[in-house]
């Protein structure tokens, strides 16, 4: 194990983070201003990558297609938060789990029944298909630095957004004190519509980047729905700040437990329990991390609501 191969993990790690980062800043904003506990966001994932993926088979191009992705989950998530979220916002979260859970089954069965169940393999763009030689020895794929570039980019404009806007003052009054920001005369309804298709945005955004780097299919909202609520709750309900944080923290603990664990555990047990032992404990990292954060800090790292 060298210098170079630790220096690459560090860096599907950083990407991976900002993914996750992409899809938990809108759910933590949509809960910790909303309330409202949105199980479906990874469906928005999903979709992003879906219709990414055919925008840019049938096109060629994939900026058209990750705009394409936007703007059609947009959409989407604004009828879905018109017709059903919306008489969610005082119920109970029970209530809301079990409605989005509905909605989870029913975007899976609607993918199916347009694209089918077979996985698709969207492609990656043909001037980003090679490597990029950052340094001697280091041949680095283009496609995923464009991912790290993009999800910085995103985050830096969210942050500027959410600190620097009279939006931004309007989001974070709501996510540190949703009734006092009613009576001081806050649209809380239209906070609420602009927060959802912000997240619905950054959900699609992220699923239509990753899917060229990972298998686009039904069910893969669900999958990434787990580290992405891991992160929200280590970073603090509502917080972008905690949010950004916390995915770079789960994204470079998870790359490193599924890239260094398994070699260090056969250096020292039997091959044949390290290869059982090694991914189990790589895959429970991520929770490992968060019941220490949660020990030392039982609201996370940068709660929105002091």
């Amino acid at each position: 194990m060298d210098a170079i191969f630790v220096f690459e993990q560090l860096l599907n790690g950083l990407g991976y983070g900002l993914m996750l980062f992409l899809i938990a800043a809108g759910l933590t904003l949509v809960f910790g201003i909303m309330d409202t506990m949105n199980l479906a966001h990874g469906s928005l994932y999903m979709a992003g990558a879906y219709v990414a993926a055919r925008v840019h088979e049938a096109s060629g191009s994939f900026a058209g297609a990750v705009l394409a992705a936007v703007l059609v989950t947009v959409a989407v998530a604004a009828v879905l938060e018109l017709l059903v979220v919306r008489h969610l916002y005082r119920r109970d979260h029970l209530v809301q789990v079990l409605a989005t859970f509905g909605i989870i089954l029913i975007a899976d069965d609607a993918v199916k029944a347009i694209w089918g169940v077979a996985p698709l393999m969207a492609s990656t763009p043909a001037a980003l298909a090679g490597p990029v030689q950052l340094f001697e020895g280091l041949p680095y794929p283009a496609y995923r630095l464009l991912l790290i570039g993009a999800g910085l980019l995103v985050a830096l404009g969210l942050y500027l957004l959410v600190n620097n806007t009279r939006v931004g003052m309007l989001v974070r009054a709501g996510a540190s004190n949703r009734q006092m920001a009613e009576f001081m005369g806050v649209r809380v309804g239209a906070v609420f519509s602009f927060v959802f298709a912000l997240g619905a945005g950054l959900a699609a955004l992220a699923g239509a980047l990753m899917a060229p780097i990972s298998s686009v299919q039904v069910g893969m909202g669900e999958a990434i729905l787990i580290p992405a609520l891991v992160v929200i709750v280590i970073g603090g309900i509502g917080s972008v700040r905690g949010a950004f944080v916390a995915a770079l923290l789960v994204g470079l603990v998870d790359t490193a437990g599924r890239a260094f664990l398994p070699p260090a555990l056969r250096a020292v047990l039997p091959p044949s329990v390290a290869a059982d032992l090694g991914p189990a404990l790589a895959g429970i990292a991520m929770y490992v991390l968060m019941a220490a954060v949660l020990t030392l800090k039982p609201a996370g790292l940068f709660p929105a609501r002091a």
